[in-house]
């Protein structure tokens, strides 16, 4: 079993800064249950013998909040508590960030999990800055906030924190069924205007789910996630990204499966392969659809102006020619057929109380 430890601060005039258990004390995992194989008690990122498994990098954040000014994005703040993703999913765009850290955006990518252990403290101290205008942050748009050692480490839990006593308004993206954990504090914001989930499930094919996406939650688990949310008044939503041609060909089953779970909104984006991910999903479509490889590639390309990826604001997200037409009238016709809105939840950033976070402070 594999134990993940978030280092602690020095305690002055003494030797331990941790209260270690003796060998009288029962040590008790939590199930989770991923919709896979049961319910998993082992730790987070163990692997199957004979294979890598997760490290934890710790990395002290110098900034939590990250800003873009990307037209095609449609919000400004972002945040994410890990970089690199245990989920493995191989069209994942951000594989490619791993290179700036001289890591592989292969196998490293999902091996090699940096951890921002001080996340919340450095996010606490942004919030309370004059400069700071309150909008939506949006949490685990590059990697996954619930990603596997999520379970362990609760990083993400530890920013929710922080966020719900300022009242501050986020939106997060996500595979991962370890979401209902924090209903405790997303089911209140979202109450109050001040939280959305968007649960993202390519398709509902189990047998390709597990090879696209090999460490994220079977796709009927997500479904429950779905439902779980709706039901505890979280405004929720549906990601059927990204569109694959000839892969996940199932988009109106699984936005049908999501409208019946309780999701009101849905978007979509199509297959972007920027830098090293190209080669990357190419040698994918090699080992898992040999046959269809050549045909999947060139449909990519028609989407992209010829291209494996073109970086341009009008057309990378949704891509562009007469395949990219058909997909969005596919799309836009499913969502009308369902009453599944295209339009993002409205939030309220007129509740932020950052004086508030000076009374969370002091408890500790």
């Amino acid at each position: 079993m594999i134990e993940q430890h978030i280092p602690l601060p020095r305690v002055k005039g003494r030797g331990m800064a941790w209260q270690a258990p003796h060998r009288f004390r029962a040590e008790d995992r939590e199930a989770f249950d991923d919709g896979w194989d049961g319910l998993t008690l082992t730790a987070a990122g163990q692997a199957d013998a004979g294979q890598p498994t997760t490290q934890v990098i710790w990395e002290d954040a110098r900034s939590a909040i990250t800003r873009n000014d990307s037209p095609d994005i449609g919000f400004a703040l972002g945040l994410n508590p890990y970089r690199g993703c245990e989920h493995g999913c191989a069209y994942c765009y951000a594989r490619p960030s791993h290179s700036y850290l001289n890591l592989s955006p292969g196998l490293d990518f999902e091996t090699k999990i940096i951890a921002k252990r001080n996340i919340a403290e450095v996010l606490r101290r942004e919030l309370q800055r004059p400069s700071h205008v309150p909008d939506l942050l949006a949490i685990g748009t590059v990697t996954d906030a619930y990603q596997p050692v999520e379970r362990d480490l609760r990083l993400t839990r530890a920013v929710l924190e922080v966020l719900q006593t300022a009242q501050h308004p986020l939106a997060m993206v996500t595979k991962g069924s370890g979401i209902e954990r924090d209903l405790d504090l997303l089911a209140p914001m979202g109450q109050q205007g001040l939280a959305a989930v968007y649960v993202t499930i390519t398709t509902l094919d189990a047998r390709l789910a597990r090879i696209l996406e090999p460490r994220a939650a079977a796709p009927h688990r997500r479904l429950r996630t779905i439902r779980a949310l709706a039901e505890a008044g979280v405004p929720v939503g549906v990601s059927v990204s990204p569109q694959i041609p000839f892969i996940n060909e199932d988009m109106e089953r699984v936005l049908d499966a999501a409208a019946q779970a309780g999701a009101t909104r849905a978007f979509y984006q199509v297959l972007r392969l920027p830098w090293e991910l190209a080669p990357i999903f190419r040698q994918w479509l090699a080992q898992h659809y040999p046959q269809r490889a050549e045909r999947v590639m060139a449909r990519v390309q028609d989407l992209h102006g010829g291209r494996d990826y073109r970086a341009d604001f009008a057309t990378r997200m949704k891509g562009q020619g007469v395949w990219s037409e058909l997909l969005r009238q596919r799309f836009d016709k499913t969502c009308h057929r369902l009453g599944l809105n295209r339009e993002r939840v409205p939030l309220d950033s007129s509740r932020f109380r950052p004086a508030a976070l000076d009374a969370q402070q002091s408890l500790f």
